[in-house]
Order: structure tokens, then C-alpha cells, then sequence
């Protein structure tokens, strides 16, 4: 399966980076590493995760992020990433 990052979840990735690097040197790079080693664990977990809003939901194992996704046969969409510290009516927003 192919693993598609769509660009809303490139942008919160480049936000969840910019927001770590602020706080340590050398933390959004870590953080970038952490979430796509998440990801790709998808190659093996896919469709295993709880649904929430008709999107499968992967927690990452070092942060406070959730990983949203959906799949067909070829393909693995990955929608959002976001922080699970942020506001659920927004994060509820975000996925309708």
C-alpha cells in the first residue's frame, strides 16, 4: 500500500514541527521522526485503529498527536495530524 499524505496533514505536520523546534533546538526534527515512523507503521496496522468521525484514528506513540486516516486496497489517505491537547469541538470541526 501507498501511503498519501494529503496537504492539510502536511501542514499540520510543518505546524507540529515549527511549534517543537520552538521549544528545543533539534525537538522538530525528532518530532518530524516520531510521526512518520507512526505512519509508516500503517504499512503493518492499517484498519485496526478505533474510528472517529469515519476516520481511523493512530495515536503517536512519543507525542500528544493523533493520526487520522482512511484506506482503499492501494492506498493508505492520511487526512489530519493533530494535537490531542487542542480543543475537541475543533478537532470534531476539523474532520466533518
Amino acid at each position: 500500500m501507498n501511503i498519501v499524505l494529503e496537504e492539510e496533514a502536511k501542514d499540520d505536520l510543518f505546524k507540529g514541527i515549527k511549534f517543537y523546534e520552538s521549544q528545543l533546538f533539534g525537538l522538530g526534527d525528532y518530532f518530524y521522526n516520531s510521526i512518520i515512523s507512526d505512519i509508516k507503521s500503517l504499512h503493518l496496522y492499517c484498519g485496526i485503529h478505533r474510528k472517529i468521525n469515519g476516520y481511523f484514528r493512530l495515536l503517536s506513540k512519543r507525542f500528544p498527536y493523533a493520526i487520522y486516516y482512511k484506506f482503499d486496497k492501494n492506498n493508505i489517505y492520511i487526512f489530519a495530524i493533530l494535537d490531542c491537547r487542542s480543543n475537541p469541538k475543533n478537532i470534531e470541526e476539523r474532520l466533518s
